[in-house]
């Protein structure tokens, strides 16, 4: 059994967070083998993600005991949710039965809490309708999530969807009386109107494009990008692409609004990969100037 750590080469910062790599050539460089090198690179922190390289003649390869899709070029993606562990293992499984694993630090990140001296605020239980609606939501958008088409857009450099100020961000929560509220699963952006029009991040397939508004989301838009990745966009106002259509990265797919629970336009966006809730700004990094900005 060949039992080898990760080469972790690289630092540096991207967003105040460490960007490690491991590359096959570093490896090369100092004597490793790179067939079992896995040559991962990206955000390795809480709400984050890699892309990596398996090994030559890997059969499976496991990402802390879970199955990894691997491509015909043996490219892969991982990801981290917002409340992983500390430590994250790639076990790669020869033809021959040999074994290659690859262990790695997942940096913790310092999120925006907000501690409230009250109880968390009385509701009463939803009324028998909107637990029927709420259910018949939930299952369409865990159904769509379970959708993987064959498509490239998780290889990409994600763009920003549109421009506009960064209203709410990923991962923060509200603590009341020491029993913790929900945190924030995604990235706002607001531009001060709806109708305002977004695009694509990425390439993908449209899997969910609610005409009807849902409770919380409103109109709803979830995209596809492949590997188990997949982007929604909350409380459109309009959308411009339908369910089963491909996308490539910069089409306009739909318009800014603040349909379901929302208390103005914006546009939430968040990314998961299978269960993991992960950081938009992880993908894009800060927002770039507009091209007509003078």
């Amino acid at each position: 059994m060949i039992d080898r750590r990760l080469l972790l080469a690289g630092g540096g910062a991207a967003l105040g967070l460490g960007l490690w790599r491991a590359r096959g050539l570093a490896a090369e460089a100092l004597g490793f083998d790179p067939a079992v090198d896995f040559a991962l690179a990206g955000q390795m922190t809480q709400g984050g993600w890699a892309r990596g390289r398996a090994p030559l003649g890997t059969r499976l390869l496991t990402f802390n005991r879970k199955p990894v899709q691997i491509a015909s070029d043996r490219s892969f993606f991982i990801a981290f949710d917002r409340d992983s562990g500390a430590r994250g293992e790639l076990v790669a499984e020869m033809a021959g039965g040999a074994i290659s694993r690859g262990g790695f630090a997942i940096t913790p990140r310092a999120w925006q809490i907000e501690r409230i001296p009250l109880g968390p605020k009385p509701g009463a239980p939803p009324n028998p309708d909107y637990a029927r609606r709420r259910e018949g939501e939930l299952a369409r958008i865990n159904a769509a999530r379970r959708i993987d088409h064959m498509i490239d857009g998780w290889r990409q450099k994600f763009l920003w969807p549109v421009y506009g100020r960064l209203s709410g961000r990923f991962g923060s929560q509200r603590i009341y009386n020491g029993v913790p509220g929900s945190y924030h699963s995604g990235m706002d952006i607001a531009t001060g109107a709806s109708g305002t029009p977004f695009v694509a991040p990425a390439d993908g397939v449209v899997i969910l494009a609610a005409e009807a508004s849902f409770s919380l989301e409103g109109r709803l838009l979830m995209i596809d990008h492949g590997m188990g990745l997949n982007s929604a966009f909350l409380h459109c106002s309009a959308h411009a692409v339908k369910e089963g259509d491909v996308v490539r990265q910069g089409q306009y797919i739909g318009k800014i609004g603040a349909t379901g629970r929302a208390t103005g336009p914006h546009l939430h966006w968040s990314i998961k990969w299978r269960d993991s809730r992960l950081d938009p700004l992880l993908f894009v990094g800060a927002l770039p100037q507009r091209p007509d900005a003078k």
